[in-house]
């Protein structure tokens, strides 16, 4: 699932306009915005529009990425009695979720859901011990009103997907959202390639986008020379082990950094910037 040089470039140019827009315009907290899914001003409105929607009110179970810009999407889940799941960062555990289950919080729920926090009180998890998934929550950085998304470029958050996809966690019914600063919805298209994650709805501190034409990644699967999107689920085709975490010595094409096997996904320690998240 490499992308071509010229789509990463295009990415990587819609995201410095936005990084820029948004410097320009005085829209974060953060001192730098460059390289990171930043924290926008407003994002605790965004998070209250969000929990405003009747998908919200009907998930129970809410997969959210760990950045400070949904940190408020965190907490109100958490309050609210739903369960959450966030990445270890850069999933480089055997067990790569926290879960963070509102019945047995040690802390309140808006110190629960910070990064470090969550890091230091929730227990971690392996796919196959999570329940499915109701409700994504992306950051990103650009979007479009046709549900077209890029990240910061590490590639994480599409992995996350893919490997929840690939256990079943992720379906059709599992609502996809983003909450963003206005300045990061594109009116332009955004380049995007077969395993950059869609979202179904951008929400802004004042608006709801519902997209129109929202794209869903498949599984990934390691052939024995790269990981590459599969096209049917006739069976698991990991090399060895029957898990991410045994990428064999001829991947290659994936552009990932080899690394000793850490867990659930081993040698993906170290995801390219190709990916383009």
């Amino acid at each position: 699932m490499p992308v071509s040089g010229v789509q990463g470039q295009a990415k990587q140019r819609v995201r410095r306009q936005v990084w820029d827009d948004l410097t320009s315009a005085g829209a974060v907290h953060d001192a730098s915005v460059h390289g990171r899914i930043p924290n926008f001003k407003g994002a605790e409105q965004a998070a209250a529009r969000l929990a405003s929607l009747p998908q919200w009110r009907a998930a129970r179970v809410v997969k959210a990425v760990p950045d400070k810009a949904q940190l408020p999407v965190r907490a109100r889940a958490l309050a609210e009695g739903r369960t959450v799941y966030m990445a270890v960062p850069k999933l480089a555990t055997p067990r790569p979720f926290y879960l963070l289950d509102p019945t047995r919080l040690s802390v309140p729920p808006v110190e629960a859901a910070a990064s470090r926090t969550a890091a230091a009180v929730a227990p971690t998890v392996e796919v196959d011990e999570m329940r499915p998934i109701d409700l994504v929550v992306l950051g990103s950085g650009a979007v479009n009103r046709e549900g077209v998304r890029i990240g910061k470029g590490a590639g994480y958050s599409d992995l996350e997907f893919a490997l929840l996809t690939e256990a079943g966690l992720i379906t059709g019914e599992t609502v996809v959202v983003t909450t963003v600063h206005s300045l990061r919805v594109v009116d332009g298209p955004i380049p995007a390639g077969e395993h950059d994650a869609g979202v179904d709805l951008i929400i802004t501190p004042d608006d709801v986008i519902t997209c129109s034409a929202p794209h869903r990644t498949g599984p990934l699967v390691c052939c024995g020379t790269g990981f590459r999107r599969r096209r049917s689920r006739p069976s698991r085709h990991w090399p060895r082990g029957g898990r991410p975490g045994a990428v064999c010595g001829k991947c290659r094409g994936c552009r990932i950094e080899r690394r000793p096997a850490v867990g659930a996904v081993g040698a993906v320690g170290a995801v390219s910037s190709a990916l383009g998240s």
